[in-house]
């Protein structure tokens, strides 16, 4: 997804910290520095639609191990490369229940947060449109309605499970990113003829890149 704005991820009743690690559960990922879990990153292709695999179902992380954490540093670098403010696995080929995220804007440090197997687990009433884009949609945008806030479940790198409630261009993101996850884009909530216009240009482009 491609808009920022600076929202806090936070899980508590507590304002959330400045920085580090705090209150909720809050923590911070540099995927420009090492860490313990993993020396080396990679870029990765993201798919473009028409590419089927986009449809995929993605499947649950069975246990957060060095390879899931593995896959989430190459997610966050290759989502800032791109650049973009939230990756889904799938979108580089990888049909597991994985999402990277960082809502700050661009004059602020980064704040990379990774979400494995999000489930929402509660939709407000009240919606919200946003502007929304797509990585695997480049350079398309259009107005999406989402219920303004959710609250979902996930687990962090280390395999702890957290609760969070989101707002704003958060909750917008997290719906966008768990979306993916079940093979659903933001262009099935425009109007038909909106979205078979796209595809069908989408589709003569990746003709076109093949010859």
């Amino acid at each position: 997804m491609e808009q920022k704005e600076n929202i806090w991820l936070w899980s508590g009743e507590a304002s959330p910290p400045s920085g580090g690690s705090g209150a909720g559960g809050r923590k911070e990922i540099d995927p420009a520095l090492p860490n313990n879990y993993i020396a080396r990153m990679a870029l990765r292709d993201i798919l473009v639609i028409p590419d089927k695999r986009l449809r995929v179902v993605s499947k649950p992380v069975a246990a957060v191990d060095t390879s899931v954490r593995a896959l989430a540093e190459d997610m966050l670098e290759t989502m800032y490369d791109a650049p973009g403010i939230g990756l889904a696995a799938i979108q580089i080929g990888e049909p597991l229940r994985i999402v990277t995220m960082d809502l700050a804007k661009k004059d602020e440090e980064k704040d990379p947060h990774v979400f494995v197997n999000p489930e929402i687990t509660w939709s407000s009433e009240e919606k919200n449109v946003h502007e929304e884009g797509c990585l695997s949609i480049p350079e398309y945008y259009e107005e999406v309605e989402r219920p303004a806030k959710v609250r979902f479940t996930y687990l962090d790198l280390d395999g702890k499970l957290h609760e969070v409630e989101a707002d704003g261009l958060f909750a917008t993101c997290i719906q966008h990113e768990i979306d993916h996850l079940n093979g659903v884009l933001f262009i099935d909530y425009i109007s038909k003829l909106k979205r078979d216009r796209v595809i069908k240009k989408y589709t003569k482009m990746a003709k076109q890149a093949a010859e």
